[in-house]
């Protein structure tokens, strides 16, 4: 291992990079080859360019399984100076995978561009041609067409330099559309447009919020944004009918049965609810196939029905169409239990396949253990065919308890790929299924099954995580095996949010624990629960999509979320006067019978959002955090001696005297209303907010306010170093504050379950299912606060 971490960092490898390459087997194992090819084989050899060194890694992490046989001759021609992009690094590895035995030099250099230079008057003359090509859809679209531009600039311009491409198309769209204007300003557009519907339109009145759909919004704008798929990794994957297959006739019949068309899929396991990260998974499968007119299944990976339930197929379908996307089909990898037992079988004649009777611990050990010591065969491993099939028959019948038996795939031990270690195709788990009931007692695992319902559903482009990264090859080590048509699997980097876990197992112990409130407590960052605190469903998609594509790993902290939510609610969320902690006002010049109703917009400026009616009478109520009893010249809201305004209220306030119990504490505070036309009032520095209390009208409207903060107290609560006591030490203590004496004004009526509102100078709130609005029970979540650092903690 050390050797190993040496050599790597002869190439450029920071010492970090070098160790996480080496403890990796297979890039680790690749990596060692392609420098040897290199002659790079110890320490003592001369350090490797930096440039160089990155291309032998990035052929080391990319080489399939097809192309490996070339990895010689690849990594000859990156030292000998022929490949000197990724981009020529990957055509040839395609190259590779169709050459067979020999590569034909002149027809590999053709191909990956070896030699050839695009000059400046090139690029210039191709960006024109792209331009007047689209030049109406780009007068129409402007800027936000810059991205799909490129995107077709670096197929036809594919060996030149890509900063030399971007810096003439920006040059040429510049000189077409001019700066960037009002027009490319999304906020600014919007405003534009409200102004001139105001100013055609009289003032709408209502005695109820009117909802709006934020359609223009800069957020929901990049809700529907295919910059992730044109400008990102996703824009090098390949067209549907360019994967190789084992046999050219597979390829041939799968184009007829698919007419070229891109098929992907969203396969979840129905085991729990989905979370923040299966939002990027569901934009990626479903907003690629959308970018090239295609379809998008989704596939419920039911294969283990001790974890299943129907509570989780129902959510699942609820969030993906809660997100905006419908499936071409809903299907199951139960629709093929049949079809897959039957290709097991197969698997087995064809001397690929096996039934072990090894313990758990005896296939650890024939894998070299936690020492990671020599592996070797199962003893079952070399049992006849028939024998096989006999034992699996056992299998199916119910003769074996569980674990007792296996159908393992007869792949190969010594590769470095863990993945290939004579994986576990079927198990026998005696559990009812929800859709087969009692009809099989065996069911096969992900590594046997994903693959073949891929190559069921015609799926061009298998997209997943990078923790599958090392199942690519098993993934098409099987369906060659079976000789049925092969997808391509692509990885792409997993989205994780600090302060919270986003393993399903860890997420069920903390509903099973009692430690939240179930799946969709709003402390948690599932699917459900992100809805339930008001999130919507534009900030969601617009979110993953504005983080893009990559190969990476990627933690985010949840405030850049939050920001983003916190941008579309203020664009479509109406204004909604909530007090946490009431303080009464007693307006005493005002007569007890005094009650005048006010008229306030919905929303400040978007007249298009409607207005409401609120009484005002001489007993309001403030928050107790707006008046303070002792003077302060930096304070501006309500003190004695001291005027200040009430939001959308004719008249300020001065406060006169303050009303205390027998422990001395302030139950009110009196006051003066400054209405008197002929005393000279100087106008207010602020304004507040305030309901008023009025029995006619059922003023005020008693109101639970739950607070959210994050669920635990470190970035990472699985850091052994941070959290020495484990992740369920690390809960917090504070994460949810609940205030059971807030009250609400009367235009909360007009709210249902899910609704967001802004609370005026307060925050942004969603009303909770838990409210029982017939009986005049209001739960409200706030869902963010107004400002990024509003209440944090310090």
């Amino acid at each position: 291992m050390d050797e190993l971490i040496t050599l790597f960092t002869r190439i450029g490898l920071s010492d970090v990079k070098a160790k996480e390459t080496a403890a990796n087997k297979k890039l680790g194992a690749n990596l060692h080859a392609i420098l040897t090819d290199a002659g790079i084989t110890s320490a003592d050899s001369a350090p490797v360019d930096r440039s160089t060194g990155a291309l032998y890694y990035h052929l080391a992490s990319t080489i399939t399984p097809q192309a490996a046989a070339h990895i010689g001759y690849l990594t000859r021609a990156i030292r000998d100076g022929r490949l000197t992009s990724t981009d020529r690094i990957a055509a040839g590895i395609k190259h590779a995978e169709k050459a067979g035995g020999e590569i034909d030099d002149a027809q590999f250099d053709k191909d990956c561009g070896v030699g050839v230079t695009v000059t400046p008057a090139e690029i210039t003359v191709e960006v024109e041609k792209v331009i007047e090509a689209r030049r109406k859809d780009l007068e129409e679209k402007r800027y936000t067409l810059a991205g799909q531009l490129l995107g077709a600039l670096r197929v036809s311009l594919r060996w030149a330099n890509a900063l030399a491409v971007k810096e003439e198309l920006d040059r040429q769209v510049l000189a077409v559309l001019g700066p960037k204007d009002e027009r490319d300003n999304p906020k600014a557009k919007k405003a534009a447009e409200k102004s001139a519907k105001a100013a055609k339109a009289p003032a709408k009145v209502a005695d109820a919020p009117v909802a709006a759909n934020g359609t223009g919004s800069r957020v929901a704008e990049a809700a529907k944004s295919t910059r992730f798929i044109t400008e990102g990794e996703l824009s090098k994957l390949h067209k549907a009918g360019e994967n190789p297959q084992i046999d050219p006739k597979l390829m041939e019949e799968h184009l007829k049965r698919t007419g070229g068309k891109v098929i992907t899929r969203f396969p979840p396991e129905p085991n729990g609810f989905l979370h923040i990260g299966h939002a990027k998974a569901i934009n990626v499968n479903f907003g690629y196939a959308a970018a090239f007119n295609g379809i998008t299944n989704l596939r419920y990976d039911d294969t283990n029905p001790e974890a299943e339930e129907q509570i989780y197929f129902d959510s699942i379908l609820e969030t993906v169409r809660w997100l905006g996307y419908e499936p071409h089909a809903i299907t199951y990898s139960s629709d093929h239990f049949q079809k897959l037992y039957e290709l097991a079988v197969e698997l087995i004649k064809r001397d690929k396949a096996y039934v072990c009777h090894c313990t758990g611990d005896e296939i650890k050990a024939n894998r070299g253990g936690d020492e990671r010591g020599p592996r070797k065969e199962c003893t079952h491993r070399s049992r006849p065919i028939q024998e096989s099939l006999d034992e699996f028959e056992k299998m199916k019948q119910g003769k074996y308890e569980p674990r007792e038996a296996f159908l393992r795939m007869k792949m190969d031990m010594q590769n470095p790929n863990p993945q290939f270690w004579d994986l576990v195709a079927y198990r026998i788990l005696k559990a009812s299924h929800h859709r087969t009931a009692d009809q099989w007692c065996i069911y096969p695992t992900y590594d046997f099954t994903h693959c073949l319902v891929d190559s069921f559903e015609d799926i061009t482009h298998s997209l997943c995580t990078t923790e599958f990264t090392l199942s690519r090859e098993s993934y098409y080590w099987l369906v060659d095996a079976l000789e049925i048509y092969k997808p391509v699997q692509w990885e792409y980097g997993r989205l994780n949010l600090a302060y919270t876990v986003m393993s399903k197992r860890k997420l069920k112990k903390l509903v099973d624990e009692k430690i939240v409130n179930g799946w969709d407590d709003p402390r948690l960052y599932t699917m459900a629960a992100i809805r339930r605190r008001g999130f919507t469903p534009e900030a969601v998609n617009a979110f993953v999509r504005d983080l893009g594509v990559t190969t990476s790993q990627s933690t985010i902290h949840p405030d850049r979320l939050e920001n983003v939510v916190r941008e579309h609610l203020n664009d479509v969320a109406p204004r909604l006067m909530l007090i946490l902690d009431p303080l009464e006002i007693i307006i005493e010049n005002l007569p007890d019978d005094h009650v005048e109703e006010v008229v306030v917009p919905n929303k400040p400026r978007d007249d298009a959002m409607g207005t409401r009616k609120l009484p005002f009478t001489n007993r309001v109520y403030i928050d107790r955090s707006d008046f303070r009893e002792q003077p302060d010249p930096n304070f501006y809201r309500l003190t004695p001696g001291k005027s200040v305004g009430l939001l959308n209220v004719p008249f300020p306030i001065t406060a006169t005297s303050v009303v205390r119990n027998a422990n001395g504490e302030i139950t009110a505070v009196k006051a003066r209303y400054e209405n008197d036309a002929s005393v000279k009032t100087t106008k207010p520095k602020t304004y507040i907010h305030w309901i008023a209390h009025s029995p006619a009208h059922s003023s005020p409207v008693p109101t639970t306010v739950r607070l959210y903060n994050n669920l635990f107290l470190h970035e990472n609560p699985q850091s052994e170093k941070d959290v020495p006591g484990g992740w369920l030490s690390d809960i917090n203590p504070d994460s949810l504050q609940v205030l059971d004496k807030a009250i609400a004004e009367v235009g909360i009526r007009g709210y249902a379950v899910e609704d967001r509102f802004q609370a005026v100078r307060t925050g942004y709130f969603c009303v909770d299912k838990d409210s029982d609005v017939g009986k005049g029970k209001w739960v409200i979540n706030r869902t963010v606060t107004l400002k990024e650092d509003a209440g944090k903690d310090k």
